[in-house]
């Protein structure tokens, strides 16, 4: 990459979904230059085709701006649904019985379909049944090997296929169907830099994913499902970042469970030392109007607050009717919020702590000189990725320079919090690396002559997860 585009002036990235509205090559470049730092491919809609054409105009638009771009496919995951009715839809009345059985014969008021017999395995008693994003919830009366009799406790209007949510039980469906499968090996095929696990509820899931991508890309696991909470610890420690799913997670919770625990998950990934992002309903106004409202700036703004490495737009920018002044309002509250005097302390609240490494221990001390000496930056140079995600968990108060010799690597930190990746040729000697430090960080404006800057590397160089060795840099002028 010859000239490569400025950093941005904010820490957290903003991820956006492309679709109809924003696929086309000009689109895509106005969404670069608004602000967007990472593209999510959406594997639930559209068809191979369409995605490997969608990718390809992505990496063009890379190359053309000159900034390495993280591309994440989305799998869709297993969706539970209703068969058809007669009619198309019935009327299901508030406190009235409805029977969920094995007949494939068309519905009425009084029954329907369920075609997935492993629901008839664990639904028991008392748990509930949502259904179409949680418009109608209903509850077991009697489970039995064939059907499922059910109260009414919210009604209301249910037509052909509409979705099924069972929050009370851990279903037992793998997360991945056969047309996940499928799109898993495209992805990979495709280079993608990060692929996202739908439907994750237990640690298995996520290590039969990674089992399939044979080490291509990074795994981000969303965080969906009640039963995926209940083992959190475990799915952050087997995946390389945690997605907060808020829509599927406000479906089957209550909608005041879900802002704790959205805290929570950021906390938790936060500690881990992996990127962890904020997403869904972020600004869903804007899918029609060209300003959000205050309250959408409010929900952006605390994610922010947090310390979440990104936060995400779906349908604002995948077919909205105005997807860059939705990147462009999300670029503009997050150079705010970290520009506002109680960032600091904010986002420090979460009690990071350093692993018994060497590797940790010099990446909390760049930190702590951070706040000690005015720097203008952090360089960090990195085969691998993991030393610049170490100085990310410390969320220092400047910014960091990652130099990488690995463009797979450059791309999969467009998603790292405060990272801004370069890929440059690898180093051989100690004053090579202190030479091109100096030289990168001037041509990429951090800082300029007399500036000083942490230096941050492993010796000997090419040794992957060996850093050992931090300097302190002052730069001369650029010539």
């Amino acid at each position: 990459m010859s000239i490569q585009a400025p950093p941005r002036g904010r820490k957290v990235k903003i991820l956006a979904t492309v679709g109809p509205a924003s696929r086309s090559p000009e689109m895509v470049e106005r969404l670069l230059r608004a602000g967007v730092d990472a593209f999510r491919v959406n594997m639930s809609h559209g068809d191979h085709a369409t995605h490997a054409e969608t990718i390809a105009t992505i990496r063009a638009a890379e190359r053309d701006m000159g900034r390495p771009v993280a591309i994440l496919c989305d799998l869709q995951g297993p969706k539970l649904r209703v068969g058809t009715f007669a009619e198309g839809k019935v009327l299901i009345r508030h406190g009235a019985h409805f029977t969920l059985d094995r007949d494939p014969a068309p519905g009425t008021a009084e029954r329907v379909c369920l075609p997935h017999p492993e629901l008839f395995e664990v639904l028991r008693k008392g748990q509930r049944l949502l259904i179409d994003d949680g418009k109608l919830k209903l509850r077991v009366i009697k489970a039995e090997a064939d059907t499922i009799l059910c109260t009414a406790e919210v009604g209301g209007f249910i037509s052909d296929r509409k979705g099924v949510n069972v929050p009370d039980a851990v279903i037992p469906v793998p997360a991945m169907t056969e047309k996940d499968r499928r799109d898993l090996a495209f992805a990979v095929e495709q280079g993608a830099d990060w692929i996202a696990l739908s439907f994750v509820q237990r640690p298995e899931d996520v290590a039969e994913a990674r089992r399939l991508m044979g080490g291509h890309g990074a795994l981000c696991a969303k965080i969906e499902k009640p039963a995926a909470v209940d083992r959190l610890d475990e799915i952050i420690e087997l995946s390389d970042a945690i997605m907060v799913a808020r829509g599927d997670l406000g479906v089957e919770l209550n909608p005041e469970e879900v802002p704790p625990l959205q805290k929570m998950i950021v906390e938790a990934t936060r500690r881990s030392g992996k990127p962890v992002i904020v997403a869904t309903q972020m600004l869903e106004s804007m899918i029609e109007s060209p300003a959000p409202t205050r309250a959408e700036v409010s929900d952006v703004a605390n994610a922010v607050y947090d310390g979440a490495d990104a936060v995400m737009l779906s349908a604002e920018t995948a077919s909205g009717a105005w997807p860059v002044e939705a990147v462009t309002i999300m670029d503009r509250i997050g150079k705010q919020v970290e520009n506002s005097p109680g960032y600091s302390a904010r986002i420090h609240f979460t009690d990071v702590q350093p692993d018994a490494t060497t590797a940790d221990a010099l990446a909390r001390a760049s930190a702590e000189i951070a706040r000690t000496v005015t720097l203008a930056g952090i360089i960090v140079f990195t085969g691998s990725g993991s030393t610049a995600r170490r100085v990310a968990r410390e969320r220092p108060g400047v910014p960091m320079l990652v130099l990488t010799p690995s463009q797979k690597v450059a791309r999969k930190v467009a998603l790292l919090w405060g990272a801004y990746a370069v890929h440059t040729k690898d180093i051989g000697t100690f004053e090579e690396m202190i030479a091109k430090g100096k030289r990168m960080a001037l041509r990429h404006g951090f800082g300029s002559a007399g500036s000083k800057l942490i230096a941050l590397a492993g010796v000997p160089f090419g040794t992957p997860g060996a850093t050992n060795l931090l300097h302190v840099v002052t730069l001369g002028s650029a010539s």
